[in-house]
């Protein structure tokens, strides 16, 4: 596990336990996105936002692709009035 991998725990636990201890509603939400050159966004939601941009390496490659769909042609035809 990278340093910003940790630093991003860390943050996050932070959140939380200031989260846990408000006496009100209180909203957490994480967002991961997949970038390119080998890195992944992570943005904590909490109020204000806390962004981390680090670098990802699957610990084995994946070898499944997505599903590739194949849409037939379709031809729209407006009818006149």
């Amino acid at each position: 596990m990278n340093t910003a991998c940790k630093d991003i725990k860390k943050k996050l636990s932070s959140l939380f336990d200031e989260l846990f201890t408000h006496e009100g509603y209180a909203d957490l939400r994480v967002e991961m996105r997949i970038l390119k050159r080998g890195q992944k966004e992570v943005i904590l939601h909490c109020g204000k936002q806390y962004r981390y941009v680090t670098d990802f390496r699957p610990d084995s490659p994946s070898t499944r692709k997505a599903p590739v769909i194949d849409y037939p042609d379709v031809t729209h035809t407006e009818e006149a009035k």
